[in-house]
């Protein structure tokens, strides 16, 4: 992955989560203490096959499977909280952080996650990359997650650029699936 890729795209699109941030590790983590204080056992092949969905969407899933009545939006607050206390642990994707520093200041560039905005903004803090975006889109701007792709075209919206000159910078299936229906490039980070 280089720089030079990417001149022929008007705005870039970087998910944060195991894209800008090398968080879905510490993720994960958070995910598993939380759901085992309830008794759902959340393994980590399922978790990563559910990248980019809202929290409160995976709780009420895997409630759902598990018989277990919880209140989604509270549990998915507590991992948040769980996730925050980690968040020292978080590191830059170093590759996909190089593309966005080359294009900083040259070319429109938004963030745009499935992930609520304290913790996305709190790891772009963390990481010394919050200045980079003009633009933050997360959960919370839209009505329909991935693999919809309101997030995508929210975030092309925002920086004003067409979808289709946009590219977007991905690690999971459910974001490619998104960027894909937004009628935008994608780059798989993995």
């Amino acid at each position: 992955m280089n720089a030079n890729d990417f001149e022929r795209y008007d705005g870039l699109i970087f998910d944060c989560d195991g894209t800008l941030a090398d968080s879905m590790p510490v993720h994960y983590v958070a995910w598993r203490e939380t759901m085992s204080r309830y008794g759902i056992e959340f393994k980590e092949d399922r978790f990563y096959s559910m990248g980019g969905m809202p929290s409160a969407k995976i709780v009420a899933l895997l409630s759902g499977e598990h018989g277990v009545d919880v209140d989604p939006e509270a549990v998915a607050a507590e991992k948040e909280t769980q996730f925050q206390s980690l968040i020292d642990q978080v590191q830059p994707m170093a590759a996909v952080c190089e593309i966005a520093a080359a294009f900083h200041g040259k070319k429109p560039m938004a963030v745009a996650s499935g992930s609520g905005r304290v913790v996305v903004e709190k790891q772009l803090v963390a990481l010394g990359i919050d200045h980079w975006f003009s633009v933050v889109v997360t959960s919370e701007d839209t009505q329909r997650h991935k693999p919809e792709p309101d997030v995508f075209l929210e975030a092309a919206r925002r920086i004003e650029v067409k979808p289709e000159n946009c590219v977007v910078f991905e690690d999971s299936p459910l974001g490619f699936q998104a960027a894909q229906a937004a009628g935008m490039d994608w780059v798989d980070v993995r």
